[in-house]
């Protein structure tokens, strides 16, 4: 007897995090919900210092000033970043949030396909949820030199 596709039963992503973020995300009816979560997690996290930023941390087709870095302790990435609008600082957050304590290879794996499960979009002008898929690909490329 074929499975029956069970609704209840959340994708993998590739991160816990992404995972519950997803989930909490979906729950949300509303899009100024998914919204006020960003501001929320823009409001607790703490940028790096902008004396410290360089080009090649710059998140490049952001509006916003966007920067990340991962560093590779104990083969696990630990990641910071900088930003200078409220929301890209979310997004930012949200991603830092997801692929933080990850490998350089389960980096590489997560399913970029959480974006639009987020329901984000439904929430952000085109150009923000550009920027939002810019810094994943920012830190999966930073990912990636470390997997060689």
């Amino acid at each position: 007897m074929a499975e029956e596709p069970n609704e209840s039963r959340s994708q993998d992503y590739g991160s816990d995090e992404i995972n519950k973020v997803v989930l909490r995300m979906k729950s949300c009816t509303e899009p100024r919900k998914r919204y006020e979560y960003l501001l929320s997690l823009a409001k607790n996290f703490t940028c790096i210092p902008v004396d410290s930023l360089c080009e090649s941390m710059k998140v490049k087709g952001c509006i916003s000033q966007v920067y990340v870095f991962g560093e590779l302790i104990e083969g696990k990435l630990l990641w910071k970043g900088y930003s200078d609008a409220l929301i890209t600082k979310g997004m930012l957050a949200l991603l830092i949030k997801g692929l933080n304590n990850l490998t350089p290879k389960e980096v590489m794996e997560i399913n970029p396909s959480f974006i639009p499960e987020t329901g984000l979009n439904k929430s952000l002008t085109p150009s923000r949820a550009n920027g939002f898929m810019n810094i994943f690909l920012k830190m999966r490329t930073q990912a990636a030199t470390f997997c060689k």
